[in-house]
C-alpha cells in the first residue's frame, strides 16, 4: 500500500504527466507485488523556481526543467535488494516516460501497519480487514 507523491516542474501536457503516473505504478506492480488498484497518487507541478534539486555532491547536472521527484510511503519490511531494484525500475520505467535518469530523485519511507487507514478513521490493517504486506 504505497502512497506516492510525484513532484514535477509544471509545463508537461496532461499525457505526459499521466505517462509518468502510470509508470511509477507499473514500477510498484513490478517490484513490489502490490495489487493494480492499490494506487494512491498525489501529483504536484510546481513553477521552475518552487523546487530546487541539486547533485548532493555526485557531479552530474540535471535539465532543471525534467526534475520529477517521487515519494515513496510504505509499510517496512522490504530488503534493501528490493528497494535497490525498484529504483532501478522507476528510472527505467520513467525513461520510457520521457525522464531523464539524471532528472529523477527518490525517497523511499517505512512504517507500520499501524500507521495507515484507508477510510472512516478505522486502521484497516490492525483491524484485519487488510492483510498485512510481508506477511
Amino acid at each position: 500500500m504505497p502512497l506516492v507523491r510525484i513532484d514535477l516542474i509544471r509545463g508537461r501536457s496532461p499525457e505526459a504527466v499521466k505517462a509518468i503516473a502510470d509508470a511509477v505504478q507499473k514500477s510498484l506492480i513490478d517490484v513490489l507485488k502490490i495489487p493494480e488498484r492499490d494506487r494512491f497518487q498525489i501529483i504536484t507541478q510546481h513553477d521552475p523556481d518552487e523546487m530546487i534539486a541539486e547533485d548532493a555532491g555526485l557531479g552530474f547536472r540535471r535539465t532543471g526543467t525534467g526534475t520529477v521527484i517521487v515519494h515513496i510511503f510504505t509499510q517496512r519490511g522490504r530488503s534493501t535488494e528490493d528497494k535497490q531494484h525498484l529504483y532501478k525500475t522507476l528510472a527505467a520505467q520513467l525513461a520510457d516516460a520521457g525522464v531523464d535518469g539524471k532528472d529523477l530523485f527518490i525517497s523511499y519511507f517505512e512504517n507500520g501497519p499501524e500507521d495507515w487507514s484507508f477510510a472512516d478513521g478505522r486502521a484497516q490493517y490492525v483491524e484485519g480487514d487488510l492483510p498485512v504486506p510481508g506477511r
